[in-house]
């Protein structure tokens, strides 16, 4: 719990940051509050028999882990002496609790219950927490004043825990909540905040938990927050402590005042033998003072300190045997759900080498680096929620061949993979270009049998609606045409018309002969006269436009008419796919 309303008075000073705030820092964990809010998310029968608490702690350990944020797991020790009282309120919140059961001069601490449910929860947390390479450390009493402890001397850069009384253990900063997915976040406190915003340091904590109560107290009576906040203000965080431990319970009746005069004061209490109890709370006050200030914790040059400080490895194996037995998962599940997010970890303490050997001003090429990179190339790009990531694969990992990591995270670890993989996909679109060409060439080379049939289909219609035979030669092949002679002297006229820029379309070519006998014409050949066969200009880049089959009106039929207008129609349409 910690200090009564205390989270309420900091709420000007909290602050949600992204989760991704968490990246490459060392935290402390109240190991007993993540599994207090992890229990309460559901507290059926099934939900102990499922562990779906042991669950959601693997998943935020594994979302942590991609993150390369270094965990370390505290634990409670012996309960300090000084809240036996308030223990035992809590197992029995019926029962009243006199001075002497807060007295902790006449009892000791006490060890906790380790057969009780929760602290079989504990225990499957730190086995699962050692299996992922998160080691931890048993304190000796409160969990939270540890913590303080790590992040005091700069071992730690902060500490996650639900006590608001880690402020007053010397906490710098604060992890209040965590939520993961998208969008995830931590709730953050700060002791600089609260210092520049509210004007209180660690000495005015303290007080105010001497006067709103705290695991070590009980309180003063009269007062509440507002009211305790501005006697603190008004005595300052440097003299507040002094003055308490000079006066005592003199500075209350400067906060009650002339409204308190007609009641028993709390300088004023005596107990049912008729003891002043003034002098008791006042003692009382110093020890929760002294508990605050000097919590019993391994120092920060102790062996346990040192050992938790330590890197240590992922236990595959021993991570299978537990996903095993407490969620029935597979191995490939467990690889599923860890592997890529271990893989992501590794790349960042990659990029922090080569971020800090750059800093140094050692800058050495990727093949050159101490260590080898984990990520062996780069499969495709892609994009999640709007923000760019990169499918790489692995090396020297087993079990996973692929996954996907931030495209920044590859920026800054490997730039030279993000090269390669850019040259390679530009290789890859000029074969493509290529492919499409030899479309050409297929239509090209189909041109002999389009001809033909284009033949055929003229000497049909020819043999059809004409009492003549001709020959026609389309792009190198002849055609013959015999028959009976046509009106030469129309056609000649038509030329002339057509040459001088008379009729509608210059791009055509007609045939005709002078009499019975058989004419054939080559459009390879060199043209003719202009007055004999009625030829266009572009036949000389040997481009045929229109081919105009030239009747007189009463020989053709509307039959040949249609079909003859269709065959211009596609060899207009063909015309530049062939050419």
């Amino acid at each position: 719990m910690g200090v009564k309303n205390l989270w309420d008075i900091l709420e000007s000073c909290k602050k949600t940051l992204p989760l991704h705030h968490l990246q490459n820092k060392r935290v402390c964990v109240d190991l007993s509050c993540w599994m207090v809010q992890l229990h309460c998310v559901n507290k059926s029968h099934c939900a102990m028999k499922d562990k779906l608490y042991l669950k959601g702690l693997f998943h935020r350990l594994r979302a942590l882990i991609a993150l390369n944020c270094r965990l370390i797991f505290v634990t409670d020790g012996s309960i300090p002496a000084i809240k036996l009282s308030t223990y035992r309120r809590r197992l029995n919140p019926g029962n009243e609790v006199t001075l002497d059961d807060t007295n902790p001069q006449k009892v000791a601490s006490v060890r906790r219950n380790m057969g009780s449910e929760f602290s079989c929860m504990i225990k499957e947390a730190k086995v699962l927490g050692m299996a992922l390479g998160i080691p931890c450390l048993d304190g000796i009493e409160e969990a939270e004043a540890q913590c303080a402890l790590l992040n005091s001397e700069s071992l730690c850069d902060g500490c996650f825990t639900s006590d608001s009384d880690a402020f007053l253990f010397g906490a710098r900063t604060v992890y209040r909540d965590i939520c993961l997915g998208e969008g995830g976040y931590v709730v953050c406190y700060e002791m600089d905040d609260i210092e520049r915003k509210l004007g209180f340091g660690r000495n005015s904590l303290i007080t105010l938990a001497v006067l709103l109560g705290s695991d070590y107290s009980q309180g003063v009576r009269g007062f509440g927050p507002e009211s305790a906040c501005r006697i603190v203000k008004s005595i300052g965080d440097s003299a507040i402590l002094q003055q308490i431990a000079s006066e005592g319970f003199s500075i209350s009746k400067k906060a009650i005042g002339s409204k308190k005069q007609g009641r028993n004061c709390a300088g004023l209490e005596k107990d049912s033998n008729g003891n002043n109890c003034n002098l008791q709370r006042y003692n009382q006050f110093l020890q929760v003072i002294d508990a605050y200030l000097k919590p019993k914790c391994h120092s920060a040059d102790s062996d346990a300190v040192h050992r938790v400080l330590a890197l240590y490895p992922f236990r595959c194996s021993q991570l299978h045997q537990i996903c095993a037995q407490y969620f029935d998962w597979p191995s490939e599940k467990t690889d599923e759900y860890i592997l890529p997010k271990i893989g992501e970890r590794d790349l960042r303490r990659f990029a922090n080498l080569r971020s800090t050997s750059s800093e140094l001003g050692v800058h050495h090429a990727l093949n050159e680096m101490p260590v080898k990179c984990p990520m062996s190339g780069i499969v495709k790009q892609r994009k999640h929620q709007g923000r760019d990531y990169f499918e790489v694969s692995w090396e020297d990992m087993d079990g996973l061949k692929q996954s996907t990591v931030p495209a920044d995270l590859v920026q800054s670890a490997c730039p030279e993979r993000i090269l390669e993989f850019e040259l390679r996909r530009a290789q890859q679109k000029k074969p493509n270009s290529r492919r499409s060409r030899p479309k050409k060439v297929e239509t090209r080379a189909d041109i002999k049998e389009i001809d033909q049939k284009l033949q055929e289909l003229l000497l049909e219609i020819e043999q059809n609606n004409t009492p003549t035979h001709n020959a026609i030669t389309l792009g190198g092949s002849i055609l013959e045409e015999t028959g009976a002679s046509t009106k030469s002297e129309s056609n000649s006229g038509r030329c002339k018309e057509r040459n001088n820029g008379k009729s509608s379309s210059s791009d055509f070519y007609s045939t005709a002969s002078s009499d019975s006998t058989t004419g054939i014409i080559d459009l390879t050949s060199p043209a003719p006269p202009v007055c004999a066969i009625g030829v266009s200009r572009c036949q000389e880049t040997k481009c045929i436009d229109v081919i105009e089959l030239s009747e007189s009106d009463n020989d053709v039929s509307p039959e040949h008419t249609v079909k003859a207008r269709e065959l211009r129609l596609f060899i207009s349409s063909i015309r530049d796919e062939i050419y």
